[in-house]
C-alpha cells in the first residue's frame, strides 16, 4: 500500500507509539511556512482522518520553535498577488475545518515561538501542551491586516472576548502559562516536559474507547461549526486588507526589523 504522507514532503511523520502519528514541523526561520507547506499542513488532517492505523494526530515544531508564522516568501506572494491571495483564504479555511472535522483527535506539543498558521493547528488541536516559556502570538494586526485564520472563531470561545480582543488587537505575545491560565491552551508544562506529555496524553487517548473519543470531539465542535460566518468574514477581511498598503509596510517593517508606520486609508 502506497504511503499517504508522501505526499507531504514538508512535513516528517514518524509513530513513536501504537495508533499514534506524530507530525513535525522542520523547516528553516524557526520552521516558518512556506507556500508549499501552508497547503500541505491544511490537507495532511484529511489522510489522518482517511488512515485506518491513526487513533490519534501529535502535531510538534522541531528545534527551538513550533513554529515562527508565514516565511517572508508566503507573506511577500500574498501583498503582491490577487490569486496568491485567493488560494491561501481557501487553505486557510481547510485547515481550520480539516483539524475541526478530523474524527481522530489531534494533540498539540506547543514550545518555544508559535505564530500563524501553525498556531492556528496548535490552538484548534483537541488537546494542547504548553511549554511555560512558549511565545504564543497572534500577529495579524502588527501585520496592518485583521485577524484572520482561526483566531476571532477560536479565541473568544476559549479564553473569553476580553481577553481575546486585547490579544488580538494588541499582538502581545503570551507565555505559556499566561495561555493556560487564561484557558488558552489545555495544559501548561516545564519547557523540558513538553513533547514528553503531549506523546503520554496522546497515548492515553489511543487507548482509549475511539468511538466515545471521536464522538465527543465531533460533538463539541459543532460549537466552532456554529460560528462558521465568523471565520469567513475575518478571512475576507485579512485577505482585502494584504492588497492594501498597511500590508505591505507590515511586512516591510518586519524584513528591516523595525516599527511600523502606518498611514493607509480608514472606511472613516
Amino acid at each position: 500500500m502506497a504511503d499517504p504522507y508522501r505526499a507531504f514532503p514538508g512535513l516528517v511523520f514518524d509513530r513513536p507509539a501504537d495508533g499514534v502519528l506524530r507530525i513535525t514541523m522542520d523547516a528553516p526561520g524557526l520552521n516558518a511556512v512556506s507556500p508549499a507547506v501552508h497547503r500541505e499542513l491544511a490537507d495532511v488532517w484529511l489522510s489522518v482522518d482517511r488512515d485506518p492505523s491513526v487513533r490519534v494526530a501529535l502535531l510538534r515544531g522541531a528545534g527551538r520553535a513550533f513554529s515562527a508564522g508565514g516565511s517572508f516568501e508566503l507573506l511577500g506572494e500574498m501583498v503582491s498577488d490577487y490569486a496568491t491571495r485567493t488560494r491561501i483564504m481557501r487553505e486557510a479555511r481547510d485547515l481550520v475545518f480539516n483539524v475541526i472535522n478530523c474524527s481522530k483527535p489531534i494533540v498539540s506539543a506547543i514550545h518555544g515561538p508559535a505564530v500563524g498558521a501553525g498556531l492556528c493547528a496548535g490552538l484548534l488541536a483537541d488537546v494542547s501542551v504548553v511549554g511555560r516559556s512558549a511565545k504564543i502570538i497572534d500577529g495579524h494586526t502588527r501585520l496592518g491586516v485583521a485577524a484572520g485564520d482561526h483566531a476571532a472563531l477560536a479565541w473568544p470561545l476559549l479564553c473569553g472576548m476580553a481577553k481575546a480582543k486585547y490579544y488580538l488587537l494588541t499582538c502581545e505575545a503570551l507565555t505559556g502559562e499566561e495561555a493556560e491560565r487564561i484557558g488558552l491552551v489545555s495544559l501548561c508544562v516545564d519547557d523540558a516536559d513538553v513533547h514528553g506529555k503531549a506523546l503520554e496524553v496522546a497515548v492515553g487517548l489511543a487507548g482509549g474507547a475511539q468511538s466515545a473519543i471521536r464522538w465527543t470531539k465531533h460533538t463539541l465542535n459543532h460549537w466552532y461549526r456554529s460560528q462558521s460566518a465568523i471565520l469567513d468574514a475575518s478571512l475576507a477581511y485579512e485577505m482585502y486588507g494584504f492588497g492594501g498598503p498597511d500590508a505591505a509596510e507590515g511586512l516591510a517593517s518586519h524584513a528591516e526589523k523595525r516599527a511600523p508606520s502606518f498611514d493607509g486609508p480608514t472606511s472613516e
